[in-house]
């Protein structure tokens, strides 16, 4: 594996070659997974993580050039947000029965890379199937925990659960007393989904959100558990859904305009 100055040299010269703008940037740290056969590079900050990404064209051809399965770049802004979240969901977990989700919590405080401890809980859950389906049945699974899936009718005709009905706008913004109302009737403890924040205490229930609780983006959750599209949805949901994610960091602006415009 090529140094941190050889990788930055060889960022440069792509972006060159390829009629990029020479821009400045620093890289602080690269870590390499050799099980994963990953390169994590730390950029200084946003800006500099913009310029060795280059429209995803860059860290495309980077990634060619080292012959490497993934390369992801982060920003120091970036760890250090999703760690500041990381400690304040610990804390609102303290003395609650998510107690279970703490080695997690903490392998992520460590990541990257991602290497998360086997945990188990006999919490039931309800997983409402919404736009991050394949991931929120990954986390259940991932979770140890017995779970229920259920989602809108046609929505995700390749994945197994029960359909209920619904309109096409709670696939990015899930019905938060509908899903009570039916996690009691089947005594679910826990109700995972797409909601709009990441955890939230209604009387004997949780509602959680899994991607927003560990602060993982769009893409890193296609690597973990995959993506399915689903196919029917609200036009204006979807856009506001994808808006919300930029503004919390979890996916690129551009990233998320490509994803609108491939889906619509």
């Amino acid at each position: 594996m090529l140094t941190l100055k050889e990788i930055a040299e060889t960022v440069r010269r792509i972006r060159i070659e390829n009629g990029f703008p020479d821009t400045p940037f620093r890289i602080d740290e690269i870590r390499y997974y050799e099980e994963g056969d990953k390169l994590f590079i730390i950029a200084h900050d946003r800006t500099d993580k913009s310029v060795i990404i280059g429209n995803s064209f860059v860290i495309g051809k980077l990634k060619e050039e080292l012959g490497v399965r993934q390369v992801t770049v982060y920003s120091n802004l970036d760890l250090e947000i999703k760690r500041r979240k990381l400690e304040k969901n610990a804390e609102g977990i303290r003395g609650t029965p998510l107690e279970f989700l703490r080695p997690i919590i903490e392998a992520e405080m460590r990541f990257p890379p991602r290497q998360w401890p086997e945990v188990k809980t006999d919490m039931a859950s309800l997983v409402f199937l919404s736009f991050n389906a394949k991931a929120l049945l990954g986390f259940a699974k991932s979770f140890g925990m017995e779970y229920k899936a259920v989602g809108i009718k046609y929505a995700f005709p390749k994945l197994s659960y029960e359909a209920v009905e619904g309109s096409p706008r709670e696939l990015f913004f899930p019905d938060e007393e509908k899903l009570l109302k039916l996690a009691k009737e089947i005594g679910a403890e826990i109700i995972m989904s797409d909601f709009p924040f990441d955890l939230k205490f209604r009387r004997d229930t949780v509602l959680l959100n899994p991607v927003r609780f560990f602060h993982i983006g769009f893409f890193e959750l296609k690597y973990l558990f995959g993506f399915e599209k689903p196919v029917i949805y609200d036009r204006k949901a979807l856009i506001k859904f994808i808006i919300d994610l930029v503004y919390e960091g979890l996916i690129e602006s551009t990233d998320g305009a490509n994803l609108i415009w491939r889906m619509l």
